[in-house]
């Protein structure tokens, strides 16, 4: 099993998971972070992390969320690793509770 960024890390992208990641799982696009499912070793240090609860264990995805599993296995492939925390966007608190924000995913393509 591995552990799945979901939809409302879209435009917040904030960081704390990826600083108590021992193994640099975790990848950076324009405004979302994935995390790498053949280097997550599910050691669950980051789901808790995350302040607004975007991660996920791949078998307790919340409904509607199943197509991130796909996606965050595609887009680390062409991603770079993020290893250190970062500064969220400026606007990130404001989308915090924002649903159905999918569309506003930019893959950098």
């Amino acid at each position: 099993m591995t552990f799945v960024v979901t939809e409302a890390c879209i435009k917040c992208k904030y960081t704390d998971c990826v600083e108590v990641c021992p193994v640099d799982c975790f990848h950076e696009g324009p405004n979302f972070l994935v995390i790498d499912p053949e280097e997550c070793i599910d050691c669950t240090l980051c789901e808790p992390e995350c302040p607004i609860e975007a991660i996920y264990p791949e078998d307790d995805l919340p409904a509607g969320q199943e197509k991130f599993i796909e996606i965050n296995q595609q887009l680390s492939e062409k991603w770079p690793v993020i290893t250190a925390m970062i500064e969220a966007p400026e606007d990130a608190d404001d989308w915090a509770q924002v649903k159905d924000k999918a569309h506003l995913l930019e893959t950098g393509d």
